[in-house]
């Protein structure tokens, strides 16, 4: 099963639309529908197949009641006795519903005409007989049973020409529909994503339930860090998503063994993935930065100075960086923007030396003072000619000269703005230009856009009031964070008129003076109305759309190596979800059972080696053997009895074989949102039993008849009236699941209680009436055919 899980989890990357763009995301190269019917089918299966193939060898190609009886109670076993378990086990009110209910049909068809065709050969086309091509042709039908379901899983060939019907979604969107208007990939209220491909819409699935899962465990553990929270998150993602049938194949024979679950190895796996992408993403924003130079360099630091016209002269700085060793040069000189030497600042030019270990000088630039009002001005000054060094960015400071004789121009320095949902509080920054004498205010107030005031943001108004000489100050925005992942809604801050504070003396001037002191007062500039747009962050959206790709546990499964496996089959493991929790006696007791067999198995190559097909072909090997020991056991242990074989095989041997298959079920019923893990891959696999397990081996012993010029026969006896009473049974079971879909109970496992238990009784009922009646018939209590 380990083995099946590494070849099938193999992915690729594929490019989808999403939103009118193209996305890159991982996918599996392997069909779930195809993996299930082949490598999953054949590994679950293989008991039941390589004994009727090992029997047939055995007695010298000559029929048997083993091999054949087993497939066929198997399949009673595993269609009747685990979907009765798998209904009951449900929590009350709850239901699980088929998914791919094309694939499952199409399978169901497939596993109910299996025996039909078994019947078919044994009593009807050549009765008693079993020739070359009827066991070639059983054979093929397993290839034209993974093609079907395939055509059906992708709607390909008649799918695509079939009656359509049209809906409304919960969008209020009409769409067109197969059938009976399955909703199961209808978008949720809510949802943009709107991707027609399958891959697409189960990336979003799983990244809108983590985002979901993230929120509610930070709710429940405001005090721990944003990463703990992650890692939680992904475990729990990673505990709850949907797994492979391999998987709970693999997590119930554990259980069985004392080898405890995978929880311990979930929790690491889900530290490693998030340790891994958070230094994926932290090499790639470091690789997008500017790369500093190599060697000693000069560069103004900072590059960007604001002063008021009346602050006479300040300094200008000018670092060096890297090696410190020797003396270094460089020139300096001013250069005029929109501020002209000589009027606005006197020009300046020299060099400066940096000494033996020295790292920073500076130089200054003297601004001129004047009582005219003007628009503030910038001149540059630029570095040149290094001498030991090289120049790096920035060699070119720019320098913003304020007027300071009007009471200055208000507004946003922008007019857009863009923030992260996880910013917390946001400053956002309103200028003084053209002036900065006197205190004055300024009153603001938010307005809601798509972003709603007590659901995005904290609606605020208020005033922010700038000192004489204050150019620049903050209004502090409140942003709630929701986890959402695609946030991207808006909403305004605007600007009014502002205030010069103790202004009132105004009104008492004469009226010459008057006009020229209400030419210096405050007024609004050009941008006074902000538009702020919440975005989640770029880390943070890329931290989920990696994690939720890494999400899977069933690849936890596999091995790397022999020391892995030797370690896990001589160590007891706990059975609890908690990976702290110390194994119990019971744990103890199973392991020592089963620690030969763990140790005998760990022999097998590791998952690691040749990409899972080694250890594939090993254990299909190991599993031969093993089943060739059991055959004789079984039939010792029915000829000591006094059973005959037909009844060993459909009673105790197909029990046996469906012990595993019955656990995981149950598991996977309980855990996974649908029913097609525990319930939709019993079909297929009942199909591939007949297919491979009694096509291969008839095929086999008819070709090697045919070259003896002998016929190969095959008494129908006891299989021709089993294989009756399960086709009859099967196709009454089949019609009760499809009937449980409608509205009434709106699945096939769980339901109202009442419900339940009917179902399962009725399930088990069909098991025990099966058992008795093929028993009968075997000892000829009854008249078969």
């Amino acid at each position: 099963m380990a083995a099946i899980e590494v070849i099938t989890s193999r992915e690729k990357e594929v490019r989808v639309r999403r939103n009118g763009s193209e996305q890159i995301i991982v996918v599996r190269v392997w069909n779930e529908t195809v993996a299930n019917l082949t490598l999953m089918a054949l590994g679950s299966s293989a008991p039941e197949i390589l004994l009727s193939v090992i029997e047939i060898a055995g007695k010298n190609f000559e029929a048997g009641d083993l091999g054949p009886g087993t497939i066929v109670g198997s399949a009673a076993y595993n269609l009747f006795v685990i979907i009765a378990i798998c209904v009951v086990v449900i929590p009350d009110g709850e239901v699980r519903k088929i998914k791919h209910l094309r694939v499952f049909l199409v399978t169901a068809t497939w596993s109910v005409f299996a025996y039909v065709w078994l019947y078919l050969i044994l009593a009807v086309i050549s009765p008693s007989e079993v020739e070359v091509w009827e066991g070639a042709v059983t054979f093929l039908f397993f290839p034209a049973t993974v093609m079907t379901a395939y055509i059906a899983d992708r709607r390909l060939l008649v799918y695509k020409y079939l009656k359509k019907g049209y809906r409304v979604n919960e969008r209020g969107v009409i769409v067109e529909v197969e059938g009976d208007g399955s909703v199961e990939m209808a978008l949720k209220p809510g949802e943009d994503f709107a991707s027609d491909d399958e891959e697409g819409r189960e990336l979003e699935k799983s990244r809108r339930e983590y985002i979901s899962v993230l929120r509610e465990l930070r709710r429940q553990h405001p005090d721990e860090d944003l990463e703990t929270v992650e890692r939680m998150a992904l475990e729990k993602l990673m505990s709850r998503g949907p797994k492979s049938r391999a998987f709970y194949r693999v997590a119930a024979t554990r259980k069985m063994t004392g080898g405890g679950d995978f929880s311990r190895k979930i929790s690491e796996r889900a530290q490693s993935d998030l340790s891994e992408v958070k230094a994926e993403i932290q090499r790639r924003e470091s690789g997008s930065l500017s790369p500093e130079p190599k060697g000693p360099n000069v560069r103004f630091d900072p590059d960007h100075y604001t002063v008021m016209e009346n602050c006479g002269s300040f300094e200008v700085r000018v670092v060096r960086r890297g090696d410190l060793t020797g003396e270094v040069t460089v020139q300096y000189t001013t250069e005029d923007g929109t501020a002209e030497a000589g009027s606005d600042y006197i020009a300046a030019q020299g060099s400066l030396t940096f000494a033996h270990g020295e790292s920073e000088k500076s130089f200054s630039v003297e601004v001129i003072d004047d009582d005219v009002f003007e628009e503030d001005e910038h001149f540059y000054v630029r570095l040149s000619s290094p001498k030991g060094a090289t120049l790096a960015s920035p060699s070119t400071a720019t320098v913003m000269i304020l007027d300071d004789d009007h009471s200055g121009v208000f507004s946003f320095p922008q007019r857009d703005f863009d923030l992260i949902e996880s910013v917390g509080t946001y400053e956002l920054r309103v200028v003084r230009t053209a002036g900065a004498r006197g205190k004055v205010k300024v009153p603001y107030w938010t307005e809601d856009g798509t972003a709603k005031g007590g659901a995005q943001y904290e609606a605020a108004q208020g005033f922010v009031v700038f000192e004489n000489n204050e150019t620049e100050k903050f209004i502090p925005l409140h942003i709630i964070e929701e986890d959402s992942y695609e946030k991207d809604v808006l909403f305004y801050v605007n600007l009014g008129d502002p205030e010069l504070m103790g202004a009132e003396h105004l009104v008492t001037l004469p009226e010459d003076e008057a006009v020229v002191a209400m030419m210096g007062l405050p007024r609004p500039g050009e941008i006074t109305r902000a538009q702020l747009r919440i975005k989640e962050s770029k880390e943070f959206k890329n931290t989920v759309d990696k994690l939720v790709q890494r999400a899977n546990a069933s690849i936890i499964i596999g091995t790397s190596s022999w020391k892995e496996q030797f370690t896990e089959a001589i160590t007891a493991s706990s059975g609890s979800d908690d990976p702290d929790e110390p194994p119990s006696w019971s744990d103890y007791i199973l392991h020592i059972i089963t620690v030969f067999w763990k140790i005998i198995f760990a022999f097998v190559p590791p998952t690691d080696i040749g990409g899972g097909y080694v250890c594939f072909v090993v254990s299909i090997v190991c599993i031969g053997l093993v089943t060739a020991v059991i055959g004789d056991v079984a039939s010792h242990f029915g000829c000591t009895l006094g059973i005959k074989d037909s009844v060993t095989a459909i009673v105790f041997v197909a029990l046996g074989t469906s012990i595993p298959d019955t656990f995981a079920s149950k598991v996977a019923a309980i855990q996974d949102k649908t029913a097609d893990a525990s319930v939709g891959n019993v079909t297929g696999s009942n199909a591939v039993n007949v297919f491979l397990g009694i096509g291969v081996a008839w095929t086999v012993a008819a070709i090697v008849h045919w070259t003896r010029n002998e016929k190969f026969l095959v008494d129908p006896g006891n299989l021709a009236f089993s294989v009756t009473m399960f086709c009859s049974e099967a196709a009454l079971a089949v019609l009760v699941l499809i009937l449980r879909r409608r509205k009434s109970i709106g699945g096939e496992l769980g339901g109202p209680r009442g419900m339940k238990i009917l179902t399962s009784i009725f399930f088990f009922s069909l098991w025990l009436v099966y058992l008795i009646m093929s028993g009968l018939e075997a000892y000829d209590v009854i008249q078969g055919f």
